[in-house]
C-alpha cells in the first residue's frame, strides 16, 4: 500500500475510535468505513513487469479511451489516453526505461479527464523519457476528482520499465506518446493494468531510422 494510505486510514480510524468513544458508537460507522476505502483505494499491488525487448506497457490501471496520432515537432506520433476511474489502482510506473530528460508541472483546469481537451487544458505532469526506442512521453493528467499529482523523480533519473513513478489521487487520465512506427497491441475499449499490460512494441532507434530511410527511398 502506498504511505498515503496509511495516513488517511489512521486518520479516519483515529476519529472513529474518538466518535465511538465520546458519541454514540454507531457514529463510528462513517469514518471507519472511510478508513477501509483509504486503505483499498492506495493498495499497490506487484505486477509482473514484461521483459521482452521494445515493450512500451501501460503506465496505469484503467481503460484505454482515445488511441491517435499526434505531431510534436514537426513529427508524427503515437498517443494512447488510459482513463482511471476511483475503482483503479492510482500508482503510475513508467511506460519504458530510460532517463528522465525533463519534468514540466502545468497548472490547469480539472475539467471530465474523458474530454478531448483535457490532454492540454487540465492540470498536468508531463514527463519525457530519453529511451533505446526514441523519446517517450508521459503524462499525468487531473481529472474532476483528481487534486493532487505526485511524481517522484526528478530530471536525469534513470528508470526501468515498469517502475513505480508515482500517483494521482482519485480519478484521472494518463497520456502516453511514442513513436508512430511502433506495433500496437491494445484497442479502444480495453482494460489495462499498470506495469504489466503491454501497449505497444517498439523498434530500437538505430533499426527504427534504418527503416524509415529506406522507406523513403523507395
Amino acid at each position: 500500500m502506498v504511505r498515503d494510505g496509511y495516513y488517511y486510514g489512521l486518520a479516519f480510524a483515529a476519529m472513529a475510535v474518538l466518535l465511538g468513544w465520546l458519541t454514540i458508537p454507531a457514529l463510528a460507522i462513517v469514518p471507519l468505513g472511510l478508513a477501509a476505502f483509504f486503505m483499498w483505494f492506495f493498495r499497490d499491488p506487484a505486477r509482473p513487469i514484461p521483459a521482452f525487448e521494445g515493450a512500451i506497457v501501460s503506465p496505469a490501471d484503467g481503460k484505454v479511451t482515445d488511441i491517435s496520432v499526434v505531431h510534436i515537432e514537426g513529427e508524427p506520433r503515437t498517443r494512447i489516453s488510459i482513463f482511471l476511474n476511483v475503482f483503479n489502482v492510482h500508482v503510475n510506473r513508467s511506460p519504458a526505461a530510460g532517463t528522465v530528460t525533463d519534468v514540466r508541472y502545468q497548472k490547469g483546469l480539472f475539467g471530465n479527464a474523458m474530454g478531448a481537451v483535457s490532454a492540454e487544458q487540465n492540470e498536468q505532469n508531463i514527463v519525457t523519457l530519453d529511451s533505446e526506442y526514441g523519446t517517450i512521453i508521459f503524462k499525468q493528467i487531473a481529472g474532476l476528482l483528481a487534486r493532487r499529482i505526485v511524481f517522484t523523480k526528478k530530471t536525469g533519473d534513470r528508470v526501468e520499465r515498469g517502475e513505480r513513478v508515482g500517483l494521482i489521487k482519485f480519478g484521472s487520465r494518463t497520456d502516453v506518446i511514442f513513436p508512430a512506427d511502433a506495433q500496437m497491441k491494445v484497442h479502444i475499449g480495453e482494460n489495462v493494468k499498470g506495469g504489466s499490460t503491454v501497449l505497444a512494441i517498439a523498434q530500437p532507434r538505430g533499426i527504427a531510422v534504418e527503416h524509415r530511410e529506406m522507406a523513403e527511398v523507395r
